[in-house]
Formats: structure tokens, C-alpha cells, sequence
């Protein structure tokens, strides 16, 4: 239903083949709970159950390949372990009621040697390396040099995405969302700079969003492109990336992913940068050139949702570190109720503090 002010949070929003009953969205974290071997847990299923009541629950970024791994104690989609560890956290999520789709990722080159299969180097678009640091088994190391993708290797990359996607049918997933944001491995592809090929996956931004659109024919002709969607970040620099024209370069994309009638676009624009105008809106330029349903993040708070659903922007918001310490959270936003602060040292630190039992408001008021 409508929440007392009559914005559109809380109406029903179709994508794709899924009838959410809100736009209340629960955005993919990484939150290091899955065992070193890349299986999911019960904690996580507990964790994913509490949170039922969003429209659409999108799972934390999940490995579609050894290669793809980028950290330790986070999930994976490639072995038949990861499928039926999976399947126990969509069966409880399922039984609560809600509905979720899975992140299927590769990183490139945002991952070291020390946990890639055989100590091998990551792979990425071009040898370029990413400023900064990593956490491997050994402590914080400075990341590689990657190793260039061979142009004959590409089509393997396209497979590991549409196998991944498949076994995630397996395990008991509603829909899933193509990782193309965050400076991992498709993100370095549509980036001018981490891409810096010479081949017919560089240069000209339908070039560089060769691959991005490859992936995304594969995984929507292998399960259906009513639940497949999306995301993409064209102006984070997270995970040290950059594009020298990113209307240009998205609009691209979206344009070559128009044909394919996927379930979503899962745009991140930073909410606190368009306020002060560090960052330029793309959202109407990326939602006229996709002509599909657009979902959007970046740091909302209501008042900032309410206003893009208004403004026609976008057709859902995803939310991320409010739903850390509200596993109620659209119930809190419906009634206007006050959110918990998530503790900033549980985050990503392992074990159930900071990740199951939080307080819910309803138990507040009944208390």
C-alpha cells in the first residue's frame, strides 16, 4: 500500500517477470560470513530471511568462476557445494515470504595471486594495476600487475556467466543481477581506464561495452531476460576506475542492452555528489536509452527516494547500509519510525554481531 504522504515506495513495481510488492529494494553487500571454501551458511540464511520483507532481496556479489575470486569468506556459484549451500538460504528466505535474486561477479583484477587458482595472476582487459591494497590469507598486499584477457579467452568468460547463472536456477534463485559496476572485471571492459585494448573489445565505447553486452545475451538466452538484470556504476571510482566520458560510454551501453528487454537496470549514482554537484545526473539520459525498468542507489534516504520515484527517474530504490541494522527496514520507512545505525566494526568482521538479531522496530514499540 501507499505509505501517509501517497509516494510510491510503497506500491506494487513488476520487473521483468517478478510482481514485487514494493520498491523497497535490499542492495547487494559484501559482508565476508561464507566459509573459506565459498559456501554460504545458516547464518546467512538467517541474515537473508530477516530481511524478507523487502521487494526484492539482491544477494552479496558471488564468484562465477575461481578465477573471479577477489576475497576470502565470500560466496561463490561454481561448485555444486556453493549450489546447495544457496539453496538452503533462498528455501528461507522463500518461507519468510520475500523474494531474491543473486549477484553473479567476477572481479578481474581487483583479486592477487594469493587466492587465485594456482597463485596465477588476476586477469583483466589490460596489464594496468589498481591502486591500493587487498586482503589476502597472508595479510594486506599491493595488488598486482594483471595479466590481459587473450581475445580467445573472452568467450570462456561469457560461458563462466551463463553457467553461474544456471546453477543459480539450481539453487533456488527468484532472478539475478549481471555485476557490471564496482571496478570489477565488466567494469573494467566499459572503462576507458582500465581498458586499453586494441582489439574489438577497445577503443570506441560500443567496444568497450563489447563483452558487458556479450554476458548479458548469453545469461538472458540461457534463463530468461524477464530475470535477468544489471547494475552499473559509471561514476564511482571505487576500486581505483575512472571513464573520461560516462554518459557517453553508459549511454551506449544502454542503448545495446535496449534490444535484449532485460528485467532491470540497477543504476548506483552517489546521491551526497548530485547535491553538490560533484556528479552530473545520468539517470533520465540512461533510462530513455535503456527503455526498461531502472533501479537506483547511491546513498538514498526516503526523502531522496520518494523524490526520484516522483521525479519518474527510476522505478525502485536499493537500499544498502540502511538494511545493515533494520531488517525491517520498509516497515521503519512505511511508518516513518527511526533506524538503527549499524556498528562499522561488525560490518565485514565475521560471526552473527552486527549481522542477525537486530532489534525490530515493532518489538521497540511493543516493549
Amino acid at each position: 500500500m501507499p505509505d501517509k504522504s501517497g509516494n510510491q515506495l510503497f506500491t506494487p513495481v513488476t520487473l521483468g517477470r517478478l510482481q514485487l510488492p514494493n520498491r523497497v529494494l535490499m542492495a547487494s553487500m559484501t559482508r565476508r560470513r561464507a566459509r573459506e571454501n565459498g559456501c554460504a551458511t545458516s547464518l546467512m540464511a538467517h541474515h537473508y530471511a530477516e530481511r524478507a520483507s523487502a521487494g526484492l532481496i539482491i544477494a552479496e556479489a558471488s564468484w562465477i568462476s575461481p578465477e573471479g575470486v577477489g576475497d576470502t569468506a565470500t560466496p561463490g556459484i561454481f561448485r555444486a557445494c556453493h549450489v546447495e549451500a544457496w539453496r538452503a538460504v533462498t528455501a528461507a528466505v522463500h518461507a519468510a515470504g520475500g523474494r531474491i535474486a543473486l549477484q553473479l561477479s567476477h572481479v578481474g583484477r581487483i583479486s592477487h595471486p594469493l587466492v587465485q587458482p594456482g597463485g596465477g595472476h588476476p586477469v583483466a582487459p589490460s596489464s594496468i594495476a589498481a591502486a591500493g591494497q587487498i586482503r589476502t590469507p597472508a595479510g594486506l598486499r599491493a595488488y598486482p600487475v594483471p595479466r590481459a584477457l587473450l581475445a580467445e579467452e573472452l568467450p570462456r568468460i561469457v560461458t563462466d556467466f551463463a553457467d553461474a547463472a544456471e546453477r543459480a536456477i539450481a539453487a533456488g534463485f527468484d532472478a539475478f543481477e549481471i555485476h557490471a559496476a564496482s571496478g570489477y572485471l565488466l567494469d573494467q571492459f566499459l572503462r576507458s581506464s582500465t581498458n586499453r585494448r586494441q582489439d574489438a573489445h577497445g577503443g570506441t565505447p560500443e567496444n568497450r561495452a563489447r563483452l558487458v553486452v556479450q554476458v548479458a545475451t548469453a545469461v538472458a538466452a540461457r534463463i530468461g531476460a524477464d530475470r535477468v538484470g544489471l547494475r552499473i556504476s559509471p561514476q564511482s571510482p571505487h576500486n581505483d576506475i575512472h571513464d573520461a566520458s560516462p554518459r557517453e560510454t553508459f549511454t551506449v551501453l544502454a542503448q545495446l542492452l535496449r534490444p535484449l528487454r532485460l528485467a532491470w537496470l540497477h543504476l548506483v549514482e552517489p546521491v551526497p555528489e548530485l547535491r553538490d554537484g560533484r556528479a552530473q545526473p545520468l539517470a533520465a539520459t540512461l533510462r530513455a536509452a535503456f527503455d526498461g525498468p531502472v533501479i537506483l542507489a547511491g546513498g538514498h534516504d526516503q526523502a531522496s527516494a520518494d523524490a526520484a520515484l516522483a521525479a519518474g527517474e527510476g522505478d525502485a530504490i536499493a537500499f544498502g547500509r540502511p538494511f545493515i541494522a533494520n531488517p525491517d527496514l520498509p516497515e521503519r520507512l512505511l511508518a516513518g519510525a527511526p533506524l538503527a545505525q549499524p556498528d562499522p566494526a561488525t560490518i565485514q568482521a565475521g560471526g552473527a554481531e552486527g549481522y542477525v538479531g537486530h532489534p525490530r522496530w515493532q518489538a521497540n514499540i511493543a516493549a
